[in-house]
């Protein structure tokens, strides 16, 4: 019931409204980039003016199969005029700094602004929100809301929330994937069968460098805490002297090969995406012994029980490096024990 009246209160604000602004959060994945994309087709179908931001990161090369990623406009939100715009929806972003870390947001009191996630750590922070920590992702949602009115899926609309629910699943296999997952993938590829190209596309897309940028990283990985987490890490300097693109900086999920290993709890990438600027990412191989979103929260981060991260300022590598395994120490205080 409760759902059902938030869907009613977004629909009536959808219907009001113009001028619609979206946004991609920073490093997007298939699930920012699947949601996004799906209401911008379905909101354009509606004859709404659509502005969808690409936000802070280029945009991944892997996902240039998914049909609207060329009207995806290169910009973050700095870069336009909110006062534009009579409706914010904002798909996959659990607070404030995630729709742009290049400066505070301010949004002005005459937008409308609706979230729409499944973050744990989502802050509530919008007009209208749409949050379920247990949805297993945020293009669960959308599928759900626009069931909710009946909405005839386009083959576009279609095959982003697949790609969203399939990439931020794992290929369906993390813990809060469950039979109404697969209901709603089998309904989707019904309306798109040739399903598996797009995956084949997103999967078989590497660049030279991103694999020199995997070796790096894994050649690098150190373990701490009776052997319990280990770290791949790479700084600033390591990936310039190697040309490692942006692309390839922002879009390599190394901490899932981490935590691949058996006996590694905790697997962590940290990338010094910028001089004393670091990227971490978070992931575990056991949910019921770890929630991560409680390491990364203590951080100033966000995420999820299984996948959580975190950017941190003004630190060096080494300091990172500390500062983490401290944190880890302090939420889990007896993790050389559990």
């Amino acid at each position: 019931m409760i759902k059902k009246l938030i869907y009613k209160k977004i629909w009536t604000e959808i219907k009001k409204a113009k001028n619609i602004l979206l946004t991609l959060h920073p490093s997007p994945d298939g699930d920012s980039i699947g949601s996004n994309l799906a209401l911008y087709h379905i909101l354009t179908k509606m004859g709404k003016k659509v502005t969808l931001l690409g936000g802070d990161s280029e945009f991944p090369n892997r996902f240039l199969s998914m049909p609207g990623s060329g009207k995806i406009v290169p910009r973050n939100f700095f870069k336009i005029n909110p006062e534009d715009y009579d409706l914010f929806i904002i798909a996959d972003i659990s607070n404030e700094k995630q729709i742009s870390k290049q400066g505070n947001i301010v949004i002005p009191k005459t937008l409308k602004t609706i979230v729409i996630d499944h973050h744990a750590s989502n802050l509530k922070f919008a007009d209208i929100n749409l949050i379920d920590k247990n949805a297993p992702a945020t293009c669960q949602l959308v599928y759900d809301f626009l069931e909710s009115e009946k909405i005839n899926f386009s083959k576009s609309i279609a095959i982003c929330l697949f790609i969203g629910l399939y990439t931020d699943t794992g290929g369906f296999k993390y813990f809060n994937t469950n039979y109404k997952t697969f209901l709603s993938a089998a309904n989707l590829t019904k309306i798109y069968p040739d399903f598996n190209k797009i995956i084949f596309e997103i999967e078989n897309n590497d660049q030279p460098d991103r694999l020199k940028f995997l070796s790096l990283m894994l050649g690098s990985i150190s373990t701490h805490i009776s052997g319990k987490v280990a770290i791949a890490s790479i700084d600033f300097k390591t990936i310039e002297k190697n040309n490692i693109s942006n692309n390839v900086v922002n879009g390599s999920d190394i901490a899932n090969y981490v935590k691949s290993v058996v006996g590694w709890e905790i697997g962590i990438s940290m990338i010094e995406a910028q001089p004393n600027l670091i990227k971490i990412s978070f992931r575990t191989r056991d949910y019921n012994k770890y929630d991560l979103t409680k390491i990364s929260t203590s951080l100033g981060g966000g995420g999820h029980k299984t996948a959580a991260g975190v950017t941190l300022n003004d630190i060096s590598l080494p300091k990172a490096k500390d500062l983490v395994i401290a944190t880890i120490c302090q939420v889990y205080p007896k993790i050389d024990k559990i």
